[in-house]
């Protein structure tokens, strides 16, 4: 459900000047290929298997995969907003406010 709503808001969130993705310590790269394609989703998806990008970050659950947060880090790799209350139904217009509330540039 997160990823539909990612998808539905594609057009604003892709008017910033940035790049995203959503992490995933539970798939491979294959997998990631066809859930990818089976929801339409435009952004990358990072195969994490073994968590070390979401430990790296602090988001590893130790059943194997990565608290659902969103991490918004600047051009210089400043963290600017941790994001830990995600409402999957609204999280591509939650994504694309927090964007714009922090400063992000448009395209």
């Amino acid at each position: 459900m997160q990823c539909k709503s990612l998808r539905d808001s594609d057009s604003v969130i892709q008017s910033f000047d940035l790049k995203y993705f959503m992490a995933s310590s539970a798939d491979d790269v294959e997998a990631l290929k066809r859930f990818k394609q089976e929801n339409e989703a435009s952004f990358t998806m990072l195969s994490d298997k073994g968590g070390s990008a979401a430990k790296a970050f602090g988001v590893y659950n130790p059943i194997g995969f990565a608290k659902r947060w969103t991490i918004y880090v600047d051009d210089n790799g400043k963290i600017l907003k941790v994001d830990k209350n995600i409402n999957v139904r609204t999280a591509g217009q939650d994504l694309a406010d927090n964007l714009s509330e922090l400063g992000f540039p448009k395209r």
